[in-house]
């Protein structure tokens, strides 16, 4: 098994995932908000890359959709959640259907299209994809959101310690920049203090949600992996 890293959605390219199995990662906040509705009980993802297709899809449908998702770090008007994983409460989304837009996680999902699995990937999951990884047996491309085209601490930091989890599991061959993700993880354990470096950190403190922080940095208290496939996460 080889594993290899992309450092932002604008860094896909078709040759680099297809037949791959991709884990998609946007720590902060969409994948980490994905795993938490799916484990309290949403239906259904459908991402989508605008706040108009997103309009069209409820618009268009006799089935009641909720929407979810940010621009900018801020709830979209008209939406019923942002991009915070804590709305994401059983008793507000469970039965339902999210069709969701953000500026960076949404775009690296509809990106891998493609690929032979899509799995979405967080800290809060990370031992479940870790298995998932394993039980696939095919070469692994871990594709980090970034944030605005660019690298992002956050999503690296993610990475590594998924690469941790699978490399307990089984042997694999990391590309260079794989390796290095994990030597960071290794030597930065505590993802909370290493975090605050990051850009995203920043912005997200300034708007007030470190409990988004706090939880988007915990580790492996969500056992289930979703995955993207025909147009829905499921």
């Amino acid at each position: 098994m080889k594993i290899d890293i992309i450092i932002s959605a604008d860094d896909i390219k078709k040759e680099k995932i297809e037949n791959k199995t991709v884990i998609v990662i946007d720590m902060l906040r969409a994948t980490s908000v994905i795993v938490t509705a799916m484990n309290n009980g949403c239906v259904g993802v459908i991402p989508v890359l605008t706040v108009e297709d997103a309009s069209e899809i409820v618009k268009n449908s006799k089935e009641e959709f909720m929407l979810g998702g940010e621009r900018n770090a801020l709830k979209i008007e008209g939406f019923h959640y942002s991009n915070s994983p804590l709305e994401y409460t059983r008793k507000s989304i469970e039965g339902k259907t999210l069709v969701m837009t953000t500026t960076n996680g949404t775009k690296a999902i509809k990106g891998c299209i493609g690929a032979n699995n899509i799995l979405i990937g967080s800290m809060l999951n990370a031992k479940a994809i870790a298995s998932r990884i394993v039980s696939l047996n095919k070469d692994v491309v871990i594709v980090n959101a970034g944030t605005y085209g660019e690298f992002s601490i956050d999503d690296f930091l993610c990475s590594g310690y998924i690469i941790d989890n699978i490399l307990k599991l089984a042997e694999a061959d990391l590309s260079d920049i794989a390796v290095t993700s994990n030597y960071i993880y290794k030597n930065n354990e505590d993802i909370l203090n290493f975090i605050k470096y990051a850009n995203h950190y920043k912005t997200i403190m300034k708007l007030g949600l470190s409990a988004d922080l706090e939880y988007c940095c915990q580790k492996d208290i969500i056992d289930i992996v979703p995955e993207y496939k025909d147009g829905v996460i499921l």
